[in-house]
């Protein structure tokens, strides 16, 4: 995927910053490359306050930097409500988040990448409550055989229709259902509901991260955990079909 020029010139304004806070390897690491986008506050107003649009129902959807403020994160091993883990935060911040426009840091040394996560936990009062290890302790995930089989799959579709993924997915996952183009985040910006078939994720695709995602839910959006509504079999049943949607069953030799 090319890079917007906007984005461009973000990557090439951090890179140009001048290396301060010395003293804090942290504060160093936020102001050379995070600073440009989540500000220096760490509230998503930094120089480049809005990234790419995306047009869609007629509308103009702006990708919006994360708010670190809130303590509120997507991506996460641990059940909803929870706070990312240390090692959460860390993959996102190596990796990034391609459809999001956020470049990956792999460059960056472990003690680095340790360094930064724990100055973004500064940014919230969230962290200083520190949460019931037992309730948000990760969750473990183990591939089933059966997910990606034909059995798997219906038991999956028939889950869509019932839980009403389609409300806001699309009877074909294309993220074009009748509650779509309505739906806002916790800081009432519109958001889009994820178009499946587009076959790219945020959280760079496994089975393993879209179980993830049905379990611990996404904080901060519409998009409810099913935890205590769906039981183990039944939310890997629904990977198995929203992989079929995405075309990915190959990906496990389906």
């Amino acid at each position: 995927m090319q890079l917007p020029i906007i984005v461009i010139i973000a990557l090439m304004l951090f890179i140009l910053t001048p290396c301060a806070n010395a003293g804090d390897p942290g504060k160093s690491v936020y102001t050379q490359r995070c600073m440009i986008c989540h500000g220096p506050g760490g509230d998503g107003k930094g120089r480049v306050t809005a990234l790419p649009r995306v047009a869609k129902f007629g509308k103009l959807f702006t990708i919006l930097p994360r708010d670190f403020t809130t303590g509120s994160f997507k991506f996460r091993t641990t059940p909803t409500g929870c706070l990312p883990t240390d090692n959460d935060l860390l993959i996102t911040i190596e990796r990034g988040i391609q459809k999001a426009y956020m470049p990956s840091n792999a460059g960056l040394t472990q003690k680095e990448l340790k360094a930064v996560v724990e100055y973004i936990k500064t940014f919230s009062s969230a962290w200083q409550d520190k949460p019931n290890e037992t309730v948000c302790k990760p969750i473990i995930v183990k591939i089933p055989s059966y997910v990606g089989t034909h059995e798997s799959i219906a038991k999956g579709e028939d889950l869509w229709k019932r839980k009403k993924c389609w409300e806001c997915h699309g009877q074909d996952g294309r993220g074009d259902g009748p509650k779509a183009d309505d739906l806002r985040d916790n800081g009432d910006n519109p958001i889009l509901a994820y178009d499946f078939t587009s076959c790219v994720s945020k959280a760079t695709f496994s089975p393993e991260k879209a179980y993830l995602a049905y379990t611990t839910g996404l904080n901060g959006t519409g998009m409810p955990s099913y935890q205590d509504t769906l039981n183990e079999h039944e939310r890997w049943h629904l990977v198995s079909y929203t992989m079929k949607l995405m075309g990915k069953l190959r990906s496990i030799g389906k």
